[in-house]
């Protein structure tokens, strides 16, 4: 039903590179490949709806309308499932298009929970490795946070002089960050510069 072409081995599972000796356990599925089953047993429109956004986190439901067929008793099929990305379960650069990465693990979903196929989409994998990372990042202290506490305490900065700060600077929600762990990393490397020049 899958060309080849658009199958690969889930290293997660496996070190074996030839697809065809594998388990579909053991497959993952291309995007092109989903797209392409998607195409072959027809669609006439795909909506996408945000559920939920934030700096590191973005949820989509992915809306399939499958064209009516022998399969469905001559009836138009409308099919919906959800996907999400964050910045803990996407792959390196992906951390950066969290949209993008939800929406296309929205569209793979929808077409393999349509459709029954059961080998993961490449898509709907985060990296483990970024689990462990988010886990140890808390104690590392070369941690955006971390950082930006170390050079606090060297120049004598309390985080309520700094939320202080916030507020006055009116930096969107400085009423509500209760912990240096609040501050969004996009402002933190500002800070830490700043407050180096201090």
């Amino acid at each position: 039903m899958v060309k080849t072409e658009y199958l690969v081995p889930n290293r997660q599972k496996t070190q074996e590179i030839d697809v065809s000796k594998l388990e579909d356990k053991d497959l993952l599925i291309l995007l092109g490949g989903i797209k392409e089953l998607a195409q072959i047993r027809g669609y006439t429109t795909v909506e996408y709806k945000v559920v939920a956004a934030t700096e590191n986190y973005f949820a989509t439901s992915c809306r399939i309308t499958w064209i009516p067929n022998y399969e469905t008793n001559g009836k138009e099929i409308v099919f919906e499932s959800l996907a999400d990305a964050t910045t803990n379960n996407t792959k390196s650069f992906a951390r950066f298009f969290l949209a993008a990465i939800a929406e296309n693990r929205a569209f793979v979903r929808c077409v393999r929970n349509f459709l029954k196929i059961n080998i993961v989409s490449q898509e709907e994998l985060g990296d483990a490795k970024l689990l462990d990372e988010a886990v140890s990042s808390q104690e590392n202290p070369t941690s955006p946070h971390a950082l930006l506490e170390k050079v606090m305490k060297d120049k004598g900065i309390t985080f309520e002089i700094l939320k202080k700060k916030l507020i006055k600077e009116k930096i969107d929600n400085a009423e509500n960050i209760n912990a240096v762990t609040d501050i969004p990393k996009s402002k933190i490397f500002e800070l830490i510069e700043r407050i180096k020049k201090i």
